[in-house]
C-alpha cells in the first residue's frame, strides 16, 4: 500500500518531521489515533465545514470512499469550465490530498480550506508579525494552505491558484435561532463521518455570514521563504523531509520542550502489548540514554520553565545536573514559594533524590485561619461552540452547561449538596445555570474555591451575557450582583472588582503552599489528587470504605456505597482510572494529547461528550449514559478539592494539634 504524504502527515511534519517515520508503524504506540474525529467534534470542525458547503449552493461532493475514483472523478469535474468541488480529491506522485473547498473558474483555481478556528478583525492584523514571520498562532494554518497549494500547483501547473482560510468570524452575530442543530452528525456502519443538513435550513439561516474568507498567498509565500539557522529555506526542507518520508528513513531527532507531549509514548498498557515507543527511541538516539535514564527527573518535567528548548541544546537535560544560577531564583514578596522558588525545590528534590513532599505550614495555616465554614467546592464543565444557539449570539460565546458543588464543614462532614447538568439539544443553558449556581451558594457566607481561574473566566463571560438575556430587570441585577459578589474581574474587563466572597483559587494555593515530587511538575488536579491520597493515611482511612454516597456518613448525588481508596502493589489507585472513559473512541489520557489549550487538556473529554450529546445522532440510551457518565465526573473533580484540603487540615492538625 503506498503512503502518500497528505495533509495529515503534512501537520506531523510542522511538529516534529522525525514522527512521519512512526506515523505509518502500527508497532509504535500513537496517543493520537482518533485525533481528527474528536478533535473536529469538540471544535464543531465538522458543522463548520458543512455550514461553509451551504454558502455554495452549487457546490459537487466528491465521494471518499475510494481514493483513486476520487481523483479520477476530481479530474472529470475540472474538465468543466467552472465548477465548485467539495472534497476534491487531488494526488500527484506521493502526495494526496482532499481540499475543503475547490472553485474552478476557466484557468483559475480558488482554494478555500475551512477551519473551525475564530478570527476578529484586531487578530487578522496579527497574522503577521512586525518582523515579516507569521505568528506561530497562524503558522500551523497557513502552512495547512500551504502544502495543499503546493500539491495543487504540481497537479494542475496550467492554472493559476488562489488560496483562502475560512475561518469563525468572532465579529459576526447569528441571524436566527437554532443554527447549530441545523447540521447533524452521523457514523455509518463504516465509522464514517457525514452530516446531515437540516431540511428546515433557511434564507433567513444564510442571511449573515458567520464565516468569512482570509486570503492566505502572501503570507504562503513568507512561509516557504523562511530560513533555518543554517539559512535553508522551509520549501527546500520540507522536499528533503519528503524525500525521507518516501524512502521510509527517519528524519534525526531534533530534541524540544515538544518532546513533553509526544503521542508516540508508551505507557503500561502500551508496553504489556508489545507496542513500542517512538519518543523513546529518538532520545536513545540523540542522547544515548538507557532505560534508567528514563526514570531521572529531566527539564521536560520542570514547571513552568520557558527555556528547555535552550537547556535541550546545550545537552543540559537531567535536573540533578542544574545549578541555582540556571534559574535566577528569587522570592517575589508574596507568602508561600515563588515560581522560581518552587521550580529550584523540585530541582532539589531531584538532586537530593528526596521523595518527600513538601508543605508550607506557618502560611497554609495562615491561609486557612481566614476560611469561614462551611466550605464550598465548586468545578464547571464549558464549551464554546462556533455555530451559536440563538440569534443575536456571537460565535465562540462561552457555554457553561454544568457544575458540581460540595461542602465541608467545620466538623469535617462532606456532602455533595448539589449539581447542575443541561445538555439538551440547541438549549442555551446559560440562565438556568446562572440560577442554580446562585441558589446552591447564597444559604450560608461560607468560602468557595475553584480550581484554576477557569470559573471566574466564565462567570464574567455570563455578566457580560446577561444584558442579552430574557430576563426581568430585578433578576438581571440580583444575579449580576451575586456573580460580581463571587468573582473578581478579568484584565479584558473596562469594571473593575474585586468580590467580598471572591472564590479562592486551590490551584493558586497548591502552587504557592505544596510541592510532591510525584507530580513530576504538574499541578493539575489529576496529578495532585493521586499524590495526595498516596500521603495521607488520613484520606486512606477515610475513603478506604464504601461510604461515599450512604446518607448518613457522605451523601453523593451520583454514587452508592463507594469506595475511593483501591490499593494495588501497595499503592493507591488513581480514582480518575476507576471510572469508565467519557468516551468510547479514546482514554481521558489520550484525549488529553488531542489539545493544546491547558483547559481542554483538562476538560476535554467532557467537552466533547457535551458535543455529543448536541450534534450527534443517538439513541436516549445513549444519551442518558453520557449524562450519567458527566454527572459522576464532574462530581470525582469536586470532591478531589474537598480531598486535598482534608488532607491539608489534617497535616496542619498534626504539627500544631486539634
Amino acid at each position: 500500500m503506498i503512503q502518500y504524504m497528505t495533509k495529515s502527515k503534512f501537520k506531523l511534519l510542522m511538529e516534529c518531521p522525525t514522527k512521519l517515520y512512526y506515523a505509518d508503524k502500527q508497532e509504535y504506540s500513537n496517543k493520537k489515533r482518533e485525533d481528527s474525529f474528536l478533535k473536529a467534534l469538540a471544535e464543531g470542525g465538522y458543522q463548520v465545514e458543512a455550514l461553509a458547503q451551504c454558502y455554495y449552493p452549487n457546490g459537487i461532493l466528491i465521494p471518499s470512499d475510494n481514493n483513486e475514483e476520487a481523483v479520477s472523478l476530481t479530474k472529470e469535474y475540472l474538465d468543466n469550465e467552472q465548477v465548485t468541488l467539495f472534497q476534491a480529491a487531488i494526488q500527484h506522485e506521493g502526495y494526496f490530498i482532499r481540499t475543503d473547498i475547490l472553485i474552478k473558474n476557466k484557468n483559475h483555481l480558488k482554494l478555500i480550506e475551512v477551519k473551525a478556528k475564530s478570527i476578529n478583525k484586531e487578530q487578522h492584523l496579527k497574522i503577521e508579525k512586525k518582523d515579516g514571520f507569521i505568528n506561530s498562532e497562524w503558522k500551523p494554518y497557513i502552512a495547512d494552505v500551504a502544502f495543499q497549494k503546493l500539491v495543487i500547483q504540481k497537479a494542475y501547473p496550467a492554472y493559476s491558484i488562489s488560496s483562502f482560510l475560512m475561518l469563525v468570524d468572532k465579529d459576526s452575530i447569528c441571524p436566527t435561532d437554532g443554527l447549530n442543530q441545523k447540521f447533524l452528525i452521523k457514523r455509518d456502519s463504516n465509522g464514517r463521518v457525514k452530516v446531515e443538513k437540516s431540511m428546515s435550513l433557511s434564507a433567513d439561516d444564510l442571511s449573515v455570514h458567520i464565516l468569512k474568507e482570509i486570503n492566505t498567498d502572501l503570507y504562503i509565500e513568507k512561509i516557504w521563504g523562511e530560513c533555518d539557522e543554517n539559512g535553508v529555506t522551509f520549501k527546500d526542507l520540507f522536499n528533503q523531509y519528503c524525500l525521507h518520508y518516501f524512502e521510509n528513513k527517519k528524519i534525526k531527532p531534533v530534541l524540544t520542550k515538544e518532546c513533553a507531549i509526544c503521542q508516540f509514548k508508551t505507557d503500561q498498557f502500551d508496553l504489556d502489548s508489545g507496542l513500542k515507543s517512538g519518543f523513546k527511541e529518538c532520545w536513545q538516539e540523540i542522547l544515548n540514554y538507557n532505560d534508567r535514564d528514563f526514570d531521572e527527573p529531566n527539564v521536560l518535567e520542570l514547571w513552568n520553565y520557558r527555556k528547555k528548548d535552550q537547556c535541550l541544546k546545550l545537552g543540559l537535560i537531567k535536573l540533578k545536573d542544574f545549578h541555582e544560577d540556571d534559574l535566577s531564583v528569587k522570592g517575589d514578596g508574596k507568602p508561600g514559594i515563588s515560581a522560581s522558588q518552587r521550580q529550584w525545590l523540585q530541582i532539589t528534590k531531584a538532586k537530593e533524590k528526596d521523595s518527600n513532599f513538601w508543605i508550607d505550614i506557618e502560611n497554609l495555616q495562615s491561609e486557612l485561619s481566614s476560611w469561614i465554614y462551611p466550605l464550598h467546592f465548586i468545578d464547571f464543565e464549558t464549551a464554546m461552540l462556533p455555530i451559536p444557539f440563538k440569534k443575536g449570539a456571537h460565535p465562540y460565546q462561552g457555554i457553561a452547561f454544568q457544575f458540581s458543588h460540595h461542602i465541608l464543614d467545620e466538623n469535617g462532614k462532606v456532602e455533595h449538596r448539589g449539581q447542575f447538568l443541561n445538555a439538551n439539544p440547541g438549549v442555551d443553558p446559560t440562565i438556568d445555570f446562572i440560577r442554580a449556581l446562585k441558589m446552591e451558594l447564597s444559604s450560608d457566607a461560607g468560602t468557595i474555591f475553584r480550581y484554576s481561574d477557569h470559573e471566574n473566566t466564565y462567570l464574567n463571560m455570563i455578566l457580560k451575557q446577561l444584558d442579552s438575556l430574557s430576563l426581568l430587570e430585578t433578576e438581571r441585577n440580583e444575579l449580576s450582583a451575586f456573580i460580581k459578589t463571587i468573582t473578581k474581574s478579568t484584565n479584558d474587563s473596562h469594571d473593575k472588582w474585586y468580590g467580598a466572597r471572591c472564590m479562592v483559587d486551590l490551584l493558586e494555593l497548591v502552587k504557592r503552599y505544596y510541592y510532591d515530587p510525584v507530580m513530576k511538575g504538574s499541578n493539575s488536579i489529576k496529578k495532585v489528587l493521586p499524590a495526595i491520597l498516596q500521603r495521607s493515611k488520613f484520606l486512606q482511612n477515610k475513603y478506604g470504605r464504601a461510604i461515599y454516597g450512604v446518607e448518613n456518613e457522605i451523601p453523593s448525588k451520583n454514587y452508592e456505597n463507594y469506595q475511593w481508596i483501591i490499593m494495588k502493589n501497595g499503592e493507591v489507585k488513581d480514582p480518575y482510572t476507576l471510572l469508565p472513559p467519557l468516551n468510547k473512541e479514546a482514554t481521558n489520557e489520550e484525549i488529553e494529547f488531542l489539545f493544546e489549550d491547558e483547559h481542554l487538556k483538562e476538560g476535554g473529554a467532557a467537552t466533547i461528550a457535551y458535543a455529543k450529546m448536541q450534534c450527534m445522532e443517538m439513541s436516549e440510551f445513549e444519551r442518558e449514559d453520557i449524562r450519567k457518565a458527566l454527572l459522576k465526573y464532574c462530581e470525582l473533580d469536586t470532591l478531589a478539592m474537598v480531598m486535598i484540603v482534608e488532607a491539608w487540615i489534617d497535616m496542619l492538625q498534626k504539627q500544631y494539634g486539634d
